[in-house]
């Protein structure tokens, strides 16, 4: 049977915290008076966070546990997390107690406006100045590339609707661009600002070697956003720019060569203009390719590259 709230929680080496979140967590979702499961996902830690949650799923019959066989890293958990989750509405959040759980009806409220999602917002971030410093510059890149306008898309505070998540699959580093992604598919997003606390027990996750793979799943996110449709008018319009390229420089060269009857075949423009023919030829070729693999794609999987809302 559904339920009407489903949190979901990733855990890496938290043992210290979960046990007291669930505590505020319980708080919070009784108040409420509203149906709910509890998922936690085990990320492979190796500290006492499984034990404490065995202990947890003990004393309630309303918390599921997944456990990792090895640490798959946070998209993963949160993937993993929104394929078992039944309620009708998905809550996501941080296991390390900077989120505060009585934020939650914050969410839920913004959510009954009409939104289909709603993002948390850390405008008191209670961090480090080089990690607040580096989210700053990541969101700013972010928002360049998608457009989109939340503020804060490294907050994992979340509600969602549950069909935001049909026919979603997360992986890399992805679970920050779900507002992006969701915002491309068509759905309603908006955003609150939440309580954030500074991080009492265990280590932060966030690195350099994290920002950078953030990085790279960017630009995928902002390819498939823009080109998931006909990657064709990306390599087709770069094909047609160099090969153009390549050829006024062909033609200046035959001026050169029929016109003034200056040798040519010493000259390194002479390669770079059929280099740059070339090149254009295999791009205009990856982009056919692409819009096969693109159909294909879609029908194997029997989706559609539409979403429909409703049908009257």
């Amino acid at each position: 049977m559904a339920k009407d709230l489903s949190i979901v929680i990733p855990c890496y080496n938290e043992g210290k915290n979960v046990y007291i979140l669930y505590g505020r967590l319980k708080k919070v979702l009784l108040s409420l008076k509203k149906t709910y499961e509890i998922i936690y996902i085990d990320d492979g830690s190796r500290d006492d966070t499984f034990a404490f949650l065995e202990k947890i799923r003990s004393l309630d019959s309303n918390v599921r546990v997944v456990k990792f066989r090895k640490n798959f890293g946070q998209t993963a958990a949160f993937d993993a997390g929104f394929s078992l989750a039944e309620g009708k509405v998905i809550v996501s959040m941080d296991a390390d107690l900077q989120n505060d759980p009585e934020d939650i009806p914050l969410l839920l409220g913004k959510m009954r406006q009409g939104f289909d999602v709603v993002c948390g917002w850390r405008a008191d971030r209670k961090d480090p100045f080089l990690k607040k410093l580096t989210s700053k510059l990541a969101n700013r890149v972010r928002k360049s590339f998608t457009k989109e306008t939340i503020h804060d898309s490294g907050c994992s505070l979340r509600a969602y609707k549950k069909e935001c998540f049909d026919g979603l699959t997360l992986y890399g580093e992805m679970h920050r661009y779900i507002p992006a992604i969701l915002t491309w598919r068509g759905f309603k997003v908006s955003e609150v600002k939440v309580h954030h606390y500074p991080r009492q027990f265990g280590k932060t996750k966030y690195g350099a070697k994290r920002v950078l793979k953030g990085f790279l799943d960017l630009i995928v996110v902002k390819f498939w956003m823009q080109y998931s449709g006909r990657p064709m008018h990306l390599f087709g319009g770069l094909g047609f720019l160099t090969s153009f390229l390549g050829s006024l420089i062909g033609i200046y060269l035959a001026i050169m060569k029929f016109v003034y009857h200056q040798a040519i075949g010493n000259r390194p423009l002479l390669l770079l203009a059929v280099l740059l023919v070339i090149i254009g030829v295999q791009f205009i070729v990856f982009g056919i390719l692409g819009d096969i693999l693109i159909k294909t794609y879609y029908e194997s999987n029997g989706k559609k590259n539409y979403l429909i809302e409703k049908i009257l």
